[in-house]
């Protein structure tokens, strides 16, 4: 595996490589970071797609961020991964300079597409790609009506071998995530979030929602086993709502997954200069000159809420 990058990070090391691995190293008995090792960053609310459970409400004339002023950004300490987003992210004007920028200080930037965008910008996607301004791309599958110019894309351009198909767990369905398998692909599951349109769609299709959700759970197993794919991830929320967890020993289980939310990672929307624990906290506060001085906020309010479950369980 070739390295990207290693740091260390309070009382531990983390190791980053090419294809996506991280190792934490540590002589102490838990992790005690003081930045976090992922932000995920809004940089637009920018969007043409107007995906009926898009739950950031992003719309055609959305804002774009100040991308190349942001006051924390000199703070970001080297080989810290970005996971860029919007709205639209290819919307904004400023972006190859703020990635221009990333590279210039070792931050790691990854970055999420609507597949209609990857097939328009694939050619620019790519140079990015080889100019090493974006390490892993996102894509994210929304409709079945794209789902075979989405194959052909990724099973004939070896050169996208770092993409990841992203689905949402109950928009899509077992019929069409199955198309995917056993093409030696990248998926990453990402949970229901059911904040503003993502909420109005659940009500109005809760049926169609609930159906996907138990369909996909029931057959996890037999997709997460048989190897129909490279790797499958989930974020948090997923985690939760498939009970990925009962599918693993709890070695494995101590061994692979990340953290709760909070703890490694933290959410900043760049357009309303607001950062909080997750792209679903409704609780926010305004953006400080440091990302050390957020995350160790957002620290605080992770193990508080932890506190709370342990006490109620």
């Amino acid at each position: 595996m070739e390295l990207l990058g290693k740091y260390k990070n309070g009382n531990y090391t983390v190791a980053i490589y090419k294809d996506g691995t991280k190792i934490r190293a540590t002589g102490a008995d838990s992790f005690e970071p003081t930045f976090p090792e992922s932000i995920d960053l809004k940089i637009t609310n920018q969007c043409e797609r107007g995906c009926a459970f898009c739950h950031e409400n992003s719309t055609p004339d959305g804002k774009h961020s100040d991308l190349l002023n942001l006051p924390f950004f000199r703070s970001i300490p080297p080989y810290t991964e970005l996971a860029i987003g919007g709205g639209n992210p290819l919307s904004h004007p400023d972006l190859e300079r703020f990635l221009e920028k990333c590279q210039s200080r070792h931050i790691i930037a990854n970055i999420t597409v609507h597949e209609a965008e990857f097939f328009d910008n694939a050619a620019l996607l790519w140079t990015w790609v080889s100019r090493g301004l974006i390490h892993g791309i996102g894509i994210s599958h929304t409709s079945p009506k794209y789902t075979e110019r989405l194959l052909r894309y990724l099973t004939e351009m070896y050169r996208f071998s770092t993409a990841v198909i992203h689905v949402i767990n109950g928009v899509v369905s077992l019929d069409d995530l199955e198309k995917f398998a056993d093409k030696n692909l990248n998926l990453l599951i990402l949970g229901y979030k059911d904040i503003r349109r993502g909420q109005e769609y659940q009500s109005r299709y809760m049926d169609v929602v609930s159906m996907r959700q138990q369909t996909l759970k029931e057959n996890l197993p037999r997709l997460a086993k048989d190897g129909h794919f490279r790797t499958i991830c989930f974020d948090n929320l997923a985690l939760e709502q498939l009970d990925v967890q009962r599918l693993v020993t709890s070695e494995e289980w101590e061994s692979l997954y990340m953290g709760d939310d909070g703890k490694f990672t933290m959410y900043i929307d760049a357009v309303e200069l607001e950062y909080a624990m997750s792209s679903t906290s409704m609780h926010r506060y305004p953006c400080e000159n440091t990302v050390q001085a957020m995350f160790q906020r957002i620290r605080q309010e992770s193990n508080t809420i932890n506190n709370i479950e342990r006490n109620c369980t």
